[in-house]
Parts: C-alpha cells; sequence; structure tokens
C-alpha cells in the first residue's frame, strides 16, 4: 500500500492481518482492534511494530488505554460521510497524548486530507486509482487556520494580537 506521509508518498512498512490466520513473525503488522482485544497478551509479546486498526463506531476511551502499545493507530472511514473517526483522532492527540502515527484508512478522499492533518493525522492511505499527489496537494486546500486544532493550539486572534491595535 501506498502512504502519504509527511508530504510524501511512502511504501507501507506494516503487513495488514485479519482476525484469523498467522501473523509473520518479526514483522510490523496492524490487526484489527477485535483481534487485539482477543489477543492482547500475545500480541504484545511479539518481536516487530504494533498496530491497530479502529473502526469508527469505537471510543477513544475504549483505546485510551493501551495507546502506549502502537506504534501505528489506523481509523477507518467506512464512508465519505461519517466523520466519527475526527473525533477519535482528536481525542487520542489531545486528551490521551499519543503520539505514534494516526493513519486515516478507507474512504479517504483528497478533499478531507486538510481537515484530517488538522484533527491529527498524519499518514493517510490513498485509493490505489487516485493520485497521491493530489492529496499531498489537499494539505494546501486552505492558508490560514482560524481555529485551534490538534496542529494549531494558538486561535489567530491571538497569533495576530501584536499586529492589532489596541483599543
Amino acid at each position: 500500500m501506498r502512504l502519504v506521509r509527511d508530504r510524501r508518498v511512502v511504501d507501507d512498512s506494516f503487513v495488514h492481518v485479519g482476525d484469523e490466520g498467522e501473523i509473520p513473525d518479526g514483522a510490523d503488522v496492524i490487526v484489527p482492534w477485535s483481534r487485539w482485544t482477543k489477543e492482547r497478551a500475545a500480541l504484545s509479546a511479539r518481536r516487530g511494530r504494533l498496530g491497530v486498526r479502529i473502526p469508527s463506531d469505537r471510543k477513544a476511551e475504549e483505546i485510551a488505554p493501551d495507546v502506549g502499545s502502537f506504534a501505528v493507530i489506523a481509523i477507518e472511514f467506512p464512508k465519505f460521510a461519517d466523520g466519527r473517526g475526527y473525533s477519535i483522532a482528536r481525542h487520542l492527540r489531545d486528551r490521551y497524548a499519543y503520539r505514534g502515527e494516526l493513519r486515516a484508512v478507507g474512504n479517504v478522499l483528497r478533499d478531507q486530507i486538510f481537515y484530517l492533518s488538522r484533527c491529527g493525522f498524519d499518514t493517510f492511505e490513498v485509493d490505489p486509482s487516485k493520485k497521491a499527489e493530489d492529496a499531498i496537494a489537499g494539505l494546501d486546500d486552505f492558508s490560514v487556520k482560524y481555529q485551534t486544532a490538534a496542529d494549531e493550539k494558538t486561535p489567530i486572534w491571538r497569533r495576530h494580537a501584536r499586529a492589532w491595535p489596541a483599543r
């Protein structure tokens, strides 16, 4: 799978595995949340980096106790209109201090990339039928960020307060 990370197209070093089947020894893997909850001890003891794939119907509070176990948290976007992944990402970054890779997977479109990055996503799986370069361009769709977010903690009025005359 090709990913967009740090404004570049990169190869995915992680292997996605399902709920069943063997996990490659020593490989970096991403497992479904359902498998993590069943095999937590065995997965934690294996060699190789571990990631988890979170469905959009999970709550960040469910994931929070385990965030230190994952090098990657991949949050699913099953359809364009499902915005729950934005909230999960924001909570993982802001409330639970997750600093690992936060990856948007599934139905991730260019129009969403800017907003996803504002919520804390730093990696994006791009549909193979789409140009990854278009996704990268989506990061620059807007030049001004008015409100605070995961990528900007200071509101615009405070960033520019010195330029405005006092009343």
